[in-house]
This record gives C-alpha cells, structure tokens and sequence, in this order.
C-alpha cells in the first residue's frame, strides 16, 4: 500500500456499507419478500461497489477477511425486516442512498490511491465503488438503474471522489478532506433529490 495515503477509518467504511446494505435491504422488503431474500439483498447491496473495486485494483476482497461486514449487513436487514414498512415511506431510501453514496465514493477513492492507483482512476474507483452496489441492487429487484436515468447520482458520486483525491493531493488534513469530500456529494445528490435536477438527455436524430 502507498505510505502517503492515510489508512481508512473503519467506521467510515462501515457507515457506508450499512447505509447501502439499508437500501438493499428495504427494497427487498417493500417488494414483500422472504427474510432470506432481504438479507441477499443486503448483503450484495452492502458489499457489491467495494468487491468490483478490489477485483479491479487487485486488493484482497475486503468483506471477506473483515470480520464485522457479513454482521452488520444482516443487523442491518433484521432492521428493515422488523420496523414497519411505513417508517421508511416518502424519500428516507432516497436520502440514504444519497448518503451512502457519498461514504462509498470517498473510501473507494482513499483505499484505491492507497493500493498505488493513479489518480484518474482512482477516482473512477471511487465512482465505482459508490454507484455499483445500487446498481446491481436496482437489477435484482427489476427496476430501472440508475445508470438509465437522467437524475445526478454518478455525476455525485464523482464529485465525491473528486473531492477525495483533490483533498488528498493537495496534502490537506486527512480528517478535512473526508468530510469536505462526503459533505460535497451528498449536497449535490440532496438537490438533485430536492430539485428533482438531472442531466439533459440525448435528443435523438436533429
């Protein structure tokens, strides 16, 4: 690993894991399945960024030699399984996978840089990380992904990791750099979800 990039703070990357392992889950449970299917949904919501990220940048797969992801995932579908569904109507998933989303992008970013990734793809990295689990969780659960809609999701998460890595090159504080990063990517996402704001589409034949 790079000695000049910071070790990730475990709770950060724990708090973006649960936030989207909530999305995942809660998804699987407005569609009204099984436990098992909530859980799955969890899980590969949770860890699906992350695990395409260190397949690419050739990290160990970090779910599988950590300890607490596997667990907090599941809590975190427990969660979902026992509340009742109307405590997460209206735009709380939105919100949350806004958040998530932001966290992802920036640990994506750090822990890329910190396996010696140059910078451009460190950031496509962190952009990775931040929007494939939404991704695979939107194409389980046969929705349209987000990939195909025109609203600013990836142009947030990149923002994010812009963000990260800008903070990081430019050798400001470790801690600063974080939260201006995360900060930076939910606002973007926030008006997005606020202002319903999205990027303009193809026209077509002119």
């Amino acid at each position: 690993m790079h000695p000049a990039v910071p070790a990730l703070p475990p709770a950060l990357d724990l708090i973006g894991i649960a936030i989207f392992a909530l999305t995942g889950a809660l998804v699987a449970a407005r569609l009204r399945q099984t436990f098992v299917t909530v859980a799955f949904f969890a899980v590969v919501t949770g860890v699906g960024g992350g695990t395409f990220r260190d397949l690419l940048i050739g990290a160990p797969v970090f779910w599988v030699h950590d300890h607490l992801v596997t667990p907090v995932c599941l809590i975190v579908a427990l969660l979902a399984w026992f509340t009742p569904t109307r405590w997460w109507q209206g735009r709380v998933l939105e919100w949350a996978d806004a958040l998530g989303l932001a966290v992802y992008s920036v640990v994506g970013t750090i822990k890329a840089l910190a396996w010696g990734v140059p910078i451009v793809p460190a950031v496509l990295m962190g952009v990775v990380t931040g929007c494939v689990g939404g991704i695979i969780r939107d194409v389980l659960a046969g929705q349209p992904s987000i990939l195909m809609r025109p609203e600013l999701y990836v142009t947030a998460g990149a923002l994010a990791a812009v963000l990260a890595a800008g903070g990081l090159a430019a050798g400001l504080p470790w801690t600063l750099t974080w939260s201006v990063a995360v900060a930076g990517g939910f606002a973007l996402r926030g008006i997005a979800i606020y202002w319903s704001l999205g990027l303009p589409t193809h026209r077509g034949e002119r």
